[in-house]
């Protein structure tokens, strides 16, 4: 009976220490330090010198178009911090800063900080227990796991895409029916 138990407890560990090696294997490209030997952290979004201006509030015609979609409010400053601070306000901020760090991430060049920008978004809103993580399956983490490896600007599409997708679904509807934004359509 020992044995047998042993046994299937030995393949059980075997799978586990494979899957983690796979895993480590994937991301030693992020963990690497880059050629000229200096360790870049490098925080997202980019920062930029100017500071950025206040988005113009919208008339009640304009806010009155964002019912239209999700893409309306994210594509309008105003929209976009009007919805943010709405998550916030529910603790559930989590989904729209990895949308907008995903945004963030796509225009990046240097592939430096590409890869720092990919391993920290990964680790912050991919990863199993990570400090944001964000609510997507097995297999988008396995998808979006397997892009790391090969980084370019759509590495987190996926994600990005079932995130929208929760977002659209869930707190966009409860966003047009919040008292912040009832009072966009009549001031």
């Amino acid at each position: 009976m020992r044995l047998i138990v042993y046994f299937v407890y030995s393949d059980v560990i075997s799978e586990e220490w494979s899957r983690a090696k796979e895993i480590k294997t994937k991301l030693g490209v992020l963990l690497q330090k880059p050629e000229n030997g200096i360790d870049l952290i490098i925080p997202y979004p980019e920062k930029t010198e100017k500071k950025p201006e206040k988005p113009q509030k919208p008339t009640p015609e304009e806010a009155a178009q964002w019912r239209e979609s999700l893409d309306r409010v994210l594509n309008n400053s105003y929209g976009l911090a009007a919805f943010r601070s709405f998550l916030q306000s529910e603790f559930s901020d989590e989904n729209i800063e990895f949308w907008v760090t995903c945004e963030d991430f796509k225009k990046t060049k240097n592939p430096v900080k590409m890869a720092a920008k990919a391993k920290k978004i990964y680790e912050d809103f991919i990863q199993s227990e990570g400090p944001r993580e964000v609510n997507i399956d097995h297999f988008t983490k396995d998808v979006t796991l397997r892009n790391l490896v090969d980084l370019s600007p759509n590495t987190f599409d996926l994600a990005q895409k079932r995130i929208f997708a929760l977002m659209e679904k869930d707190s966009f509807g409860r966003f047009l029916r919040s008292e912040q934004y009832q009072e966009l359509l009549v001031n």
